[in-house]
């Protein structure tokens, strides 16, 4: 058994290098690890970047690129904890910024199609509210949303 902390590989078409990059620009807590490059034995061109090793907030990844075969879906998604709207806005604007989408509920698509979810903690306590119909009210009011509105799913939480 490994006691090693596990790495999330993500898949790029030729832009794991660019990507690694953005990522670093948008989490403060970061730093770029070994960048392995396609060798004579293929199946890149020979110097083109394989592999780019890099790590935000402790969590470790390796882009890989390696070609359009996989293309990211919303199967898989990174979620945000925000403490507060300002730091939901903060990452929501940078995630969508140069080619990002907004989604529904809080989810966003960055420009390489990798999904994140901003979630205001908050917004978490609401939809999980023990009294169900103040959880029911939230969740209706988030599934209207695309940016989560924590103050705007409070008022409907506590319409009841």
């Amino acid at each position: 058994m490994t006691s090693n902390p596990f790495t999330t590989c993500l898949w790029f078409d030729g832009r794991a290098e660019e990507a690694a990059d953005f990522y670093l620009s948008v989490f403060k807590d970061g730093r770029i690890g070994r960048i392995g490059r396609y060798t004579e034995a293929g199946p890149g061109p020979v110097g083109e970047v394989m592999v780019v090793e890099f790590e935000i907030n402790g969590q470790r990844f390796i882009g890989l690129n390696g070609g359009p075969q996989f293309p990211f879906t919303e199967a898989v998604s990174f979620q945000i904890p925000c403490a507060d709207d300002a730091e939901a806005d903060y990452y929501y604007e940078a995630l969508t910024r140069d080619g990002g989408q907004e989604s529904a509920c809080g989810w966003v698509k960055d420009k390489f199609g990798l999904s994140w979810q901003v979630t205001p903690t908050e917004a978490i306590y609401l939809i999980s509210d023990p009294d169900p119909g103040r959880a029911a009210r939230a969740s209706a009011a988030m599934l209207r949303m695309k940016k989560l509105d924590v103050a705007e799913m409070r008022r409907a939480a506590d319409a009841g």
